[in-house]
């Protein structure tokens, strides 16, 4: 396979996805506590009806829905008050005809009650009356037993990542534990002669290795389990040990540095002697992050991307992220969150390869305006400003202020 004979991101973690069509997650069962972003293993059902009982969702009274028909602010219904709902209690009364029931929101409907009149539509009267202003429909302003959610039914179904709301909808089902997938594990390895820790002050010649630092961030922050970043030289026996170590004991290698061609295509070497399938690509048609390596080693995928930061973060997000979804169980949820704005000004564009924008967001009176950020491509700093990217298809040469653009959102 040919350097830099480059395929779309999308082809790319399609390629993946083939050669790793056998590998199996793992399971385990957690309580909700510990289920935060976790990836749903199986179906998860309601043991019981939500609410459970009918239950009124407004403040108001109880009635019959019929005893109601044609009342208005020149006709008012009457009603005998009939007692009170007792919050967090079994209604204790029956409403028959003609009657009403005061109750608030969340209350247990009583027997015979079919709707709930809001209380800004009564008055009180004295003497136990009550003064009806408008007519209810059978249901109204009720939510029935099983309304929002009935026993049997699927509450998360699987695949799905467990957000805060999820776990509320479960509690509420009576579910305590749910079956959620392994989350995927990753080893982080720098490559590179020059790279020391960013604890270590560089001599000439050297630089701190920022990427162990955001590509393990980025790692932690989706969900991953991330093995200690570690810095590999540039030799080619040595790398291939740490490569083939690793790859007995995770799902994910990342590797930064040693992709383009000023390395000699090492990466690319190392991968594809370690075992089928091998390298799967070798280059993505974007810009920045061409120099990506793109493998498999069994059932594991490795990735070699590109040493300079700003490159490695980016292929990260239109790569890397979507790929470690689809490796901790997650489906239908490959794409990003995105937002429109307009472009607030010019912008040049080379064409050929997709291009990612770095803008930054500013709300206007007709909407969103990215900006783009200003600075060489070299600077770690400028996508560290930035809000999100926008991709400009290959077929672009430019974008002109007030293009309406989607932005990938890198803050959520």
């Amino acid at each position: 396979m040919g350097f830099f004979a480059v395929v779309s991101p999308p082809a790319a973690l399609e390629r993946l996805r083939d050669a790793l069509a056998a590998r199996e997650a793992g399971r385990e069962e957690v309580p909700l506590a510990g289920a935060r972003g976790r990836v749903a293993a199986a179906d998860t059902l309601a043991r019981s009806d939500v609410p459970g009982f009918a239950r009124s969702i407004v403040d108001g009274y109880a009635v019959r829905a019929q005893d109601t028909f044609g009342a208005g602010p020149e006709q008012p219904a009457y009603f005998e008050l009939a007692g009170e709902v007792s919050m967090g209690r079994a209604a204790g009364v029956e409403v028959s005809a003609g009657q009403a029931v005061t109750i608030a929101t969340g209350g247990m409907l009583p027997a015979g009650a079919d709707a709930v009149v809001m209380l800004e539509h009564t008055s009180e009267l004295g003497g136990g009356t009550v003064e009806v202003l408008r007519a209810v429909g059978p249901g109204e302003n009720v939510m029935a037993a099983d309304e929002d959610l009935g026993a049997g039914q699927v509450v998360v179904p699987s695949g799905r990542r467990l957000a805060p709301a999820d776990l509320g909808a479960l509690a509420a089902a009576g579910v305590t534990r749910v079956e959620v997938f392994v989350p995927p594990r990753v080893a982080l390895f720098s490559t590179g002669d020059e790279l020391v820790r960013p604890e270590a002050t560089p001599r000439p010649g050297q630089v701190r290795d920022v990427n162990a630092v955001t590509l393990a961030a980025a790692l932690e922050r989706d969900g991953a389990r991330v093995s200690a970043p570690a810095i590999v030289a540039d030799r080619e026996e040595e790398l291939g040990q740490a490569i083939a170590g690793a790859c007995r004991e995770v799902d994910l290698v990342l590797l930064s540095g040693g992709s383009s061609v000023g390395r000699a295509d090492l990466v690319a070497r190392v991968l594809d002697g370690l075992g089928p399938p091998g390298v799967l690509a070798h280059g993505l048609g974007i810009r920045p992050g061409k120099p990506t390596v793109v493998a498999a080693c069994g059932q594991v995928a490795v990735l070699g991307l590109p040493g300079h930061p700003v490159s490695a973060l980016i292929v990260y997000e239109v790569l890397v992220r979507p790929l470690l979804r689809w490796l901790a169980g997650e489906e239908g949820r490959l794409w990003e969150p995105a937002v429109s704005a307009r472009l607030d000004r010019n912008v040049p564009v080379k064409g050929g390869s997709e291009e990612y924008l770095r803008v930054v967001l500013s709300p206007g009176e007709d909407g969103l305006w990215a900006a783009p950020v200003l600075g060489k491509s070299g600077a770690v700093s400028t996508l560290a400003r930035a809000d999100g990217l926008v991709r400009v298809p290959a077929s672009r040469r430019g974008l002109h202020r007030g293009d309406a653009v989607e932005v990938k959102l890198l803050r959520w």
